[in-house]
């Protein structure tokens, strides 16, 4: 077990394995946040990174998938682990197909939890990385006049200064000069690099 820190939200309406869940993250040196149900745990918002939720999936009110369900269209991307002491099959594929960690029926050991509580908070860093680094490239792209917007989007398609001038009506040396500034802008010192930067912010499909 590695030492990494950071929150587990435990949603479950059982009072006992609330208990008992937060009390095992906490002996391993976690934060929790226990919550009865999916809507204590919308009202308090999304937990500051790294984090994960550990979700019963039968509840009165939402489901732990209901939960799961909203909590995506609310743009949280906060990795889950769904617990339940009756899955099936068709339950656990609709979880891990939404994206889930992983499905643990009860009873679980404590090491199996852990263990996947780990991996959670490992998915969330590694999440809380690249969206800073979209954010990043987001703000240098949105830096660009609009010619040189123009010049990028033919640039990551591959085309050469020439062809750019004459698909804009500008000399080549005009070209060159936009080309060298949007690189600057950029950050970046090649196309690859360019391209990559454009399908962190989806302006072209990796």
């Amino acid at each position: 077990m590695n030492n990494l820190q950071g929150t587990v939200c435990v949603v479950d309406d059982d009072p006992s394995m609330r208990r008992a869940v937060a009390r095992l993250c906490r002996s391993a040196g976690l934060e929790v946040r226990p919550f009865a149900n999916a809507n204590e745990l919308l009202n308090a918002g999304a937990p500051p990174s790294p984090a994960c939720l550990v979700l019963d999936v039968s509840m009165p009110g939402l489901s732990g998938l209901d939960l799961q369900t909203e909590l995506a269209h609310r743009g949280i991307q906060t990795p889950v682990v769904f617990i339940t002491g009756h899955g099936d099959i068709p339950m656990s594929v609709r979880a891990l197909k939404a994206g889930a960690v992983d499905f643990l029926t009860k009873p679980f050991h404590h090491r199996d939890l852990l263990k996947v509580v780990q991996t959670a908070l490992s998915r969330d860093v590694r999440l809380a990385t690249v969206h800073k680094e979209r954010e990043e490239v987001a703000q240098r792209l949105n830096s660009l006049t609009p010619r040189e917007r123009e010049v990028f989007g033919l640039v990551i398609k591959g085309l050469l200064n020439k062809q750019i001038g004459g698909e804009l009506g500008a000399s080549e040396q005009t070209i060159k000069v936009h080309r060298r500034r949007i690189m600057d802008k950029m950050g970046v010192k090649s196309v690859a690099e360019l391209v990559q930067a454009a399908v962190k912010v989806g302006v072209v499909e990796g």
